[in-house]
């Protein structure tokens, strides 16, 4: 309990009055500058109780569920480390007089602790003792103790000086909790905004591929029964054709006949490539080593256009389940686009290799591709690339950058129909004036027996 006694200024060397205030409006100024708690604690120890000459002083810090006081920071002979404190003394909340004035938060000067049963005796035992608790907002942030070897050594000056001491600590600690919460939420903040632009982006990519998909289900049914119901006409064209080439042909009716087969073949391929792109052909596909009929497929085309491709092909490449047909038609459409891209010479170039993917390596593959092993066969150009506002268009049905007459643009659209019935898909990368490489990706055939390379 608070022991009320006469002024002890006489008996004690105490710095003038003049020195005190100067020591308290030094920290009054200081106070605004001081960065956290820690140096808050060590800041009053050295720099305000020390210099208001008290010849011992520590500071505790009570834990968040106010059980227990930490030594903090100290001055004296105590403390001779710095601000460095050796095995830190805890104490419990009731336990002694630090404890006392914790839990009862009411200031406690004890004239001889000789006579104090609460007094835990230290290394070198003090006489008396003055604690002063720091409350905060209704809770107690800590305690300023401080001992004397002499009896009576505390009286209502110090006890005065250590209670404004106390109050500028807590508007002090105050303010940096103010600014440790003002903290977190602007924290939490922005968490929280870059999970919502993180979502935004998400939704908008859902909600595109969900457009896309919705568009190309459309197509393709409209596309199927309108290839169907095409085919039927040109089988007319093609059977009266014929039928017509056995009768007594008339002077220029040879001409209009190869027109017409011309156009019918035309006609029919162009159905082939609708069936392709709605998924509905029908695909016979076979375990095939995909660099055998790459090999072919190469020595072919050279032969008949005389232009050579460049070719990389990985060893020990696992075999893929593929129709043979689709698999010409598809290189001879990216072989002759590369090609085309090249006007002025060049060589086309393919590429194998296996690659396995996995469920932490989704950012690198085709969202639509599912873990597991597949085959990748790139189609490179130098040319001068692809522009941003088509690289999106490209597989769309009828979409061409060609003049009337010189396609129908249906080649890139029937390549992607074929590798997405096939279980796998196409990928374009390309900036303009780099060339364009084309991904096409093979599910590796079922119980291969490879292993992952």
């Amino acid at each position: 309990m608070l022991q009320s006694v006469p002024s002890t200024l006489s008996h004690r060397n105490w710095a003038s009055e003049a020195q005190m205030l100067r020591t308290l409006n030094t920290f009054a100024v200081d106070l605004m500058s001081i960065p956290s708690e820690e140096d808050l604690f060590w800041y009053v120890a050295q720099n305000v109780v020390g210099k208001l000459g008290f010849q011992d002083c520590v500071i505790y810090r009570a834990n968040e569920a106010q059980t227990e006081l930490t030594q903090a920071a100290a001055w004296g002979e105590k403390n001779p480390y710095a601000r460095n404190i050796i095995n830190p003394l805890i104490i419990p909340f009731g336990r002694g007089i630090t404890g006392q004035v914790a839990q009862s938060r009411k200031p406690i000067i004890v004239d001889d602790l000789l006579g104090d049963a609460n007094y835990i005796a230290d290394t070198q035992p003090a006489r008396s003792e003055i604690c002063v608790p720091l409350t905060c907002s209704g809770r107690v942030a800590g305690v300023i103790d401080s001992e004397h070897p002499d009896i009576g050594a505390f009286g209502d000056a110090e006890l005065e000086i250590l209670s404004t001491v106390a109050a500028m600590m807590c508007a002090k600690l105050e303010l940096l909790a103010e600014t440790r919460r003002s903290q977190e939420r602007y924290e939490e903040l922005v968490t929280a905004h870059s999970q919502l632009t993180v979502e935004t982006k998400s939704r908008k990519a859902l909600e595109a591929k969900l457009f896309e998909s919705r568009k190309m289900e459309v197509i393709g049914r409209l596309t199927g029964s309108f290839a169907h119901e095409f085919n039927n006409l040109l089988t007319v064209i093609s059977g009266n054709v014929e039928l017509m080439e056995l009768e007594e042909q008339n002077v220029g009716a040879d001409d209009m006949l190869q027109g017409v087969k011309l156009a019918s073949k035309r006609g029919a391929q162009l159905i082939q490539d609708l069936l392709a792109f709605a998924q509905r052909t029908r695909l016979t596909p076979k375990d095939l080593a995909l660099n055998d009929h790459v090999l072919a497929f190469s020595t072919s085309f050279e032969q008949s256009l005389s232009r050579p491709i460049s070719l990389d092909l990985a060893e020990e490449l696992w075999p893929v389940s593929v129709d043979p047909m689709a698999l010409e038609n598809v290189l001879l459409a990216l072989v002759m686009n590369s090609i085309e891209a090249m006007p002025d010479g060049g060589s086309p170039k393919i590429l194998t290799e296996n690659i396995f993917h996995t469920l932490s390596e989704s950012h690198r593959y085709p969202s639509e591709l599912i873990p597991g092993r597949y085959v990748r066969l790139s189609v490179c150009d130098q040319g001068g690339g692809i522009a941003d506002a088509h690289l999106a268009q490209i597989f769309d049905p009828f979409f061409t950058t060609k003049p009337v007459g010189q396609g129908t643009g249906m080649g890139l659209s029937m390549v992607l129909g074929v590798m997405r019935q096939s279980g796998g898909t196409i990928v374009a990368h390309s900036e303009q004036g780099e060339g364009a490489t084309f991904e096409l990706y093979f599910p590796a055939a079922p119980g291969a027996g490879f292993q992952r390379p």
